[in-house]
């Protein structure tokens, strides 16, 4: 059974089949998955899918491309934690700072960035990390911040990852390490322990090999559980075991 540790089901690009998709996953081997939000604006898409399917867990979050729409540090953050102490929530997260693109400022990401994991902290909740080029102002405030984190989409380095991992971190890998030019991804992906192992689709982005370039869903795992079989020299099978294990238990699932 798959269990897809990050995806976006409230996204635009499922409006015109969303539950067909949802619904054809859970009949074909999906056990459960975290659809994480990037905004305010999406927090209540991500808390109806939740409402409506047992196995779809919530993540809410403020993503570091989304800081930006936002005024009032305070405002938000008051909102995000009314919404996470009124509702069944899972993780917080997208979260975290993306250093490719600048639809917001460095200084207003690290802002918003340091009061989430703050709150996460606060919470119990784990951190979902989005990390896009920013591996070292990332690694600085996780090598300080007191709760769980998942490494989402997996970039960073194999010894950076290992360091995580000491300090009890899960590390996530997406479609990207299945990417011919991914041997970095490869390579920090025999790192992880199994007890901290996780798989996700980032739907409807970031479609594996051999469906690159389409929208992605959670029943692409399988060509993720594959490559990562091949890079730990395991059956797929055990990675697919492995990685729900861990996504259970990470998310409390019963």
């Amino acid at each position: 059974m798959i269990f897809d540790t990050h995806a976006h089901y409230d996204d635009e690009k499922f409006d015109c089949d969303r539950y067909d998709v949802i619904d054809g996953l859970f009949e074909n081997g999906v056990s459960g998955i975290l659809n994480c939000a990037t905004c305010v604006e999406n927090f209540d898409a991500t808390l109806e899918l939740s409402e409506k399917y047992e196995r779809v867990y919530a993540a809410l979050g403020v993503h570091p491309s989304d800081c930006y729409r936002y005024k009032s540090l305070e405002d938000v953050m008051d909102l995000l934690a009314g919404d996470i102490e009124k509702n069944d929530v899972r993780a917080l997260g997208e979260i975290g700072l993306d250093y490719h693109y600048d639809f917001s400022p460095k200084d207003k990401q690290l802002l918003y960035f340091d009061a989430q994991l703050e709150l996460a902290e606060k919470l119990g909740l784990p951190a979902v990390i989005h990390d896009r080029e920013a591996h070292g102002d990332v690694f600085e405030r996780l090598r300080r911040f007191k709760g769980t984190a998942i490494i989402h989409s997996c970039s960073e380095s194999a010894e950076t990852v290992r360091q995580l991992c000491r300090k009890g971190h899960f590390v996530s890998f997406s479609g990207s390490v299945t990417f011919k030019n991914a041997s970095s991804v490869r390579e920090a992906a025999r790192a992880v322990p199994d007890e901290l192992l996780l798989v996700e689709t980032d739907s409807p982005y970031m479609a594996p090999v051999p469906v690159r370039g389409t929208r992605n869903d959670s029943g692409n795992i399988r060509h993720i559980l594959k490559v990562l079989g091949e890079v730990r020299g395991a059956d797929p099978g055990y990675i697919e075991t492995i990685t729900q294990d861990n996504a259970m238990r990470l998310f409390k699932v019963v």
